[in-house]
């Protein structure tokens, strides 16, 4: 009662001979009906009483298990047992256990179908609101800013530039719907460019120009991008020598694009078009390319833009990298709904104390960060001076945070989603009490999430498996990689149709509100500081060193703080032992020329 149980559960299959046991004693007394309960301290135990008919008996703690997990359990059960009675021969894990009361649940939750603008892109939807409020301030950086009409006027000087561009045989650089790298430093550039981008019919790919050389390198190649948009002071650092194709590079800050003309291009993208390509963490020890499409955003922006009920009034802080894809919402969102982007340098949104002051000086409404930036603010004992909506999201956020969050918020939401399913396919608008770690909350409008067993069969309520994603959010796939797409994005048959689906290999569950319960990976990848990391490719690219046999890196978490260890095993040659420490500092060098500073153990 007082201790921990060694199982949660007890099957007992009582198959020994009763029939001595329970003769009467002579001239005593006759038994009429024996039942015997035997309390085995364990918080759930089943007995199967097997003969000319098949019994159960369930004990549990009342404390521990409620009984509607009891009868949930036993209709599971019964539903299992009568599916064997049809066909012995079947795999357990491909069995359907779900109630039909569970179906009809699990249908209302997914119940999400909501209007969008389909048919919009980005672009569309930016256009409109340069119609709609052309001079209100649309950006903010640092001294300066622009006026709707003045930002959508440079990104089409630019993006008429950009469609000038041409080969050496005079057929046009850029036609149909090609990928463009931009890797500037935060600046109204990176804005104009991003826009400039779009409005040629192009998607852009991300780069962060502080990655290492071979990394850049590697991420122009795959997407053969055929121009990178840059600025002077980054192409030394960008070490465009060892590329092994022709790509234009274009620096924003020297390219006169005065001559060009400012009215909106006849060029247009289609909803079926690609938006952007984003890098993330691949497990060969090679980052892979996720392709999110224009209709992807434009549900994704319509629910977020209903969701937090965002308006031309407000304005919001934008702090995370280019090359992270919630990034994404912090740029568009505001320029759709008539706010103000307020994007600030890479030093400010990693210092909490100039955080802060940007935060009380520009008076922001909104702002979205990772739980690792808000632990920042909270370790400086910030507090909200003015209402802020606070969108938090990229790693599980603690209940002590949340509590903290919502104590210096106007309103606070929790956000889950991989970037394979446009940022984020879930939300929950947090209110405390939080006596247990915050929901991820329900599915986003259009969009359906299901906990499937291996097999790819629904779990129950309440029973964990791996989260998988369908709906409007869906990307296009993996660039140049269709055996991982064909893997990651599968076509099976849930609650009587068709679906096309994302296995995240997150383990979640649904709660009995409604809420879903993010629980862990089901592999090697993690999340740290909101970003994703395949350990395997950290394992990989170790073990391409030559004095490294073997690697094997984890996360590691002492007082709260999370970081990467890796532990080696070092090839010794001819018997000479290595100088561990000297050895530890130059391979750490050697991986900075091989993977970003958030990926270095």
């Amino acid at each position: 009662p007082n201790g921990t149980a060694l199982f949660d559960s007890l099957l007992v299959f009582e198959n020994y001979p009763l029939g001595d046991a329970l003769e009467p004693a002579k001239d005593s007394y006759q038994i009429e009906h024996f039942e015997g309960i035997e309390y085995t301290n364990y918080p759930l135990t089943l007995a199967v009483m097997p003969g000319e008919s098949l019994g159960f008996k369930i004990t549990y703690d009342q404390q521990r298990v409620s009984r509607q997990s009891i009868e949930s359990l036993s209709g599971h059960l019964s539903g299992l047992l009568l599916a064997f009675a049809d066909d012995p021969e079947q795999i357990v894990g491909r069995v359907s256990i779900l109630t039909e009361g569970e179906i009809r649940q699990l249908q209302a939750w997914n119940d999400t179908a909501a209007d969008y603008p389909k048919d919009k892109t980005l672009v569309d939807l930016f256009e409109a609101q340069v119609e709609s409020t052309p001079d209100h301030i649309a950006v903010v950086f640092e001294d300066e800013s622009l006026t709707y009409n003045q930002l959508n006027a440079k990104s089409n000087r630019l993006a008429h530039h950009l469609l000038g561009l041409a080969k050496a045989d005079g057929q046009p650089l850029l036609s149909g719907n090609p990928l463009v790298a931009i890797a500037v430093e935060r600046s109204l550039d990176m804005i104009i460019g991003l826009l400039a981008i779009l409005k040629s019919g192009g998607a852009y790919v991300p780069i962060d120009p502080s990655y290492p050389a071979a990394r850049i390198q590697y991420m122009l190649g795959d997407s053969q991008a055929p121009v990178l948009l840059t600025q002077s002071h980054l192409t030394e650092q960008l070490s465009l020598g060892g590329l092994e194709h022709d790509c234009v590079v274009l620096c924003l800050d020297q390219t006169d694009v005065a001559g060009q003309l400012s009215e909106n291009l006849r060029v247009r993208s289609t909803a079926c078009d690609l938006a952007y390509v984003i890098y993330t963490s691949g497990s060969t020890g090679k980052p892979k390319g996720v392709m999110i499409k224009q209709d992807n955003l434009a549900n994704f922006l319509q629910d977020m833009r209903q969701r937090t009920g965002i308006t031309a009034s407000d304005k919001l802080l934008a702090i995370t990298t280019l090359s992270f894809d919630i990034a994404a919402l912090e740029i568009y969102l505001p320029l759709i709904s008539g706010g103000a982007l307020s994007l600030v340098t890479k030093a400010i949104a990693s210092d909490a104390s100039l955080l802060q002051q940007k935060l009380m000086s520009q008076a922001i409404s909104f702002m979205q960060a990772t739980p690792a930036t808000w632990q920042m603010l909270r370790a400086i004992d910030w507090e909200a001076k003015s209402p802020l909506n606070i969108l938090c999201g990229g790693e599980a956020v603690s209940q002590e945070l949340a509590n903290y969050l919502f104590e210096n918020s106007q309103c606070l939401w929790n956000a889950y989603g991989p970037t394979e399913t446009a940022i984020w396919s879930a939300a929950c608008l947090l209110a405390p009490p939080f006596n247990t770690k915050p929901s991820i909350g329900q599915p986003i409008a259009n969009t359906r999430i299901y906990i499937l067993n291996a097999q790819h069969q629904l779990q129950p309520p309440g029973i964990p498996g791996e989260l998988c994603i369908a709906g409007a959010g869906l990307a296009r796939g993996y660039l140049n990689r269709p055996e991982l797409t064909a893997e990651k994005f599968v076509e099976i048959e849930l609650l009587g149709k068709t679906e096309r689906i994302y296995k995240t290999g997150d383990l979640a569950r649904w709660l009995p509100d409604g809420n879903l319960e993010f629980l862990g990976r089901i592999d090697q990848q993690i999340k740290l500081r909101g970003f994703r990391i395949e350990l395997g490719e950290i394992e990989a690219v170790l073990g391409q060193h030559e004095s490294v046999k073997e690697a094997v890196v984890s996360l590691y978490e002492a007082d709260g703080n999370k970081r990467l260890v890796a532990y080696l095993t070092i090839a010794e040659s001819e018997g000479l032992r290595v100088d561990e420490a000297l050895f530890i500092d130059s391979l750490r060098d050697w991986l900075k020329a091989r993977l970003p500073d958030y990926m270095i153990p």
